[in-house]
Formats: C-alpha cells, sequence, structure tokens
C-alpha cells in the first residue's frame, strides 16, 4: 500500500514568539518532552517494519520539533530505509544543520516557515543556503500578512532560484485584488491560498491513502476531521480506509486542501507533495477547475462572506 502519514505528537514548545501562533514561546515540561519522545519513538518503530507498504511521512508539530535532538535522529533514520519514499517535517529552521550530514537527502525534506522578527534575517537565508549546498530537497514559506511583504521581498530576492517561496494566506484576513497581485508576484500559487475551499462533500485523498496519527496512535483521515478510523498501533484503521467524501465546510489549510482530489495540486506539487516543493514553478499558477470556482462561489454566497476572487 502507498500510504502518506502526518503525524503530529505532544510537542507544543515552540523557540518563536510569533502573534499570530497560539504556540509562541510555548514551554513544554520536562514529563511533556519524555511523553513525546515516547511517541515519536514508537511511531519510528512502526514505520521501520512498515516494509509491505510504501511511506511518506509528514511531521507536522505544533512546537518546533528540529530543536529536539529526537526528532533531528528520527528523521536521518527514517530516510535511509527503503520503503520509506519521503520524510519531512514542518520547521522554522532555528535549529542546526549539521545533522543533515547523516540523512539520506534523495528522501529527507524541509518544509521551512520565516517569521520576521523572530530570528535575524542573515541568520535564516544562511542556513537556507546552507540547505541547498547540501542538496536538500525544502521550500520556503511566509505568512502573508502586510508587514511581511517586503521581508518576503527580500527573501524571494536572496534565495536560490530553484527554491519555492510560497505565501500562506493570514487567518482572518481578506486581500484585495492589488494585494492579492503582491503576494502573486513572489509566489505565483497564492491564489490557491487566498480562499478557502469549498470542500463540504467533495472527494478527497484523506482517510484512504492519506491518514492523520496522534502521539497516542489514534488514526484520523486528517488533522481537521475529528472522527476516529482506528489505531495505528493495533492495526484496526486498514479496514476503516476507503474513498470517502469531506464533511467539513471548507478547507483553509494547505496540508488539507492539497489532497482535495477537485484540485491539480498533486500535479502542481508532483514529487514534493510534502514539503510543498513544486514539480516546476510555474510564471502563472494553474487555476482551479470551473467546477470548483462555482462551488467557491456557491459556498461564498452561502456564508454571506464578500470573498474577491483572483484573476
Amino acid at each position: 500500500m502507498d500510504l502518506t502519514v502526518l503525524y503530529r505528537g505532544p510537542l507544543a514548545s515552540c523557540d518563536y514568539d510569533c502573534p499570530y501562533c497560539p504556540f509562541a514561546k510555548r514551554r513544554d515540561s520536562t514529563d511533556r518532552l519524555r511523553a513525546d519522545r515516547a511517541a515519536l519513538e514508537r511511531f519510528a518503530q512502526w514505520a521501520t517494519t512498515q516494509t509491505d507498504d510504501r511511506l511518506s511521512l509528514l511531521f507536522t508539530p505544533w512546537g518546533e520539533g528540529l530543536v529536539r535532538s529526537w526528532y533531528r535522529r528520527t528523521l536521518a533514520e527514517l530516510s535511509r530505509l527503503p520503503h520509506i519514499s519521503r520524510v519531512a517535517i514542518q520547521t522554522n529552521l532555528s535549529c542546526r544543520t549539521d545533522w543533515l550530514a547523516e540523512a539520506d537527502t534523495d528522501t529527507l525534506a524541509l518544509w521551512c516557515t520565516y517569521h520576521p522578527g523572530q530570528t535575524p534575517y542573515d541568520r535564516f537565508l544562511t542556513k537556507c543556503r546552507d540547505l541547498a549546498d547540501r542538496g536538500v530537497r525544502f521550500s520556503v514559506g511566509v505568512v502573508g500578512l502586510p508587514e511581511h511583504l517586503e521581508a518576503a521581498r527580500r527573501l524571494r530576492a536572496d534565495l536560490p532560484g530553484h527554491v519555492y517561496l510560497w505565501i500562506n494566506a493570514a487567518e482572518g484576513h481578506t486581500y484585495q485584488d492589488a494585494e492579492a497581485v503582491q503576494w502573486t508576484a513572489l509566489d505565483p500559487l497564492f491564489a490557491f491560498s487566498r480562499h478557502p475551499h469549498t470542500s463540504a462533500g467533495l472527494p478527497c485523498r484523506t482517510g484512504e491513502s492519506v491518514i492523520s496519527v496522534d502521539g497516542d496512535g489514534t488514526v484520523r483521515r486528517c488533522h481537521f476531521v475529528r472522527t476516529e478510523l482506528g489505531n495505528l498501533y493495533d492495526g484496526s484503521y486498514r479496514a476503516a480506509l476507503r474513498p470517502r467524501p469531506c464533511p467539513l465546510a471548507v478547507c483553509d489549510c494547505h496540508i488539507g486542501y492539497v489532497h482535495l482530489e477537485t484540485l491539480p495540486l498533486y500535479d502542481v506539487f508532483a514529487g514534493g507533495v510534502l514539503e510543498r516543493v513544486p514539480a516546476t514553478l510555474p510564471e502563472r499558477a494553474p487555476q482551479p477547475t470551473r467546477m470548483q470556482a462555482e462551488r467557491d462561489a456557491v459556498g461564498r454566497a452561502r456564508s454571506g462572506t464578500d470573498w474577491l476572487t483572483s484573476d
């Protein structure tokens, strides 16, 4: 079986203090850190023994994982297993990078986010260039707040040309057309992030070939649908894997809507779905299908929200 697994354990601590994040400067207790380490090691052991499956793994911790030795070690070890096609993690890149020498960079990838004001710009850029020199697959992103625009422009100019810079629409922020044009100039795929995607009743790969797992091994179709499908470690989830429509009205997070079958993002990000690396960097973003656009229009009308469509 080809299976994509999004793993999120108990870790919630972060070394950054971003005003838009509920986990800013949060510190985990010693007991919680021990529990997170044990949960991660249990998950890694499961992944190691699943040799009859072809696994793609994305670690999506609430906090910053790579400042913890057990995340660095686990990613490096998993990257060297032949039945693991991809292992990736979301990170603010505040960690050291020498551990990557122990990883198979054909398998390991990083989803990096730059948070202006939380780390010196030159330090972050130096680490990005180090990743490129090491041959690590990675993308870099910025939250699309107005005060981040100049920093994002500077970053796009300074990053290696092959590195994709993505822009996440800021939660609760409405992008007027003129503002959206500015962000699209940096990220040709910004149109996919600009508005939430109407998803109710639409086919989605989650729950069939994509699952979400927490530290206890509880399996759900994705991070955003709380219905349980079983447990990873007793194998009970396997019988629940099947095609199923999305039960939510909208999906507004990339790690969710990237799996919608009505969007072309598996083609756009072919070979790099987990680390958010497009197959090619388009000069103009491929647009959602007409059917999807019509469904989104209906969703906007029902919600009474005056969302603007992109060009």
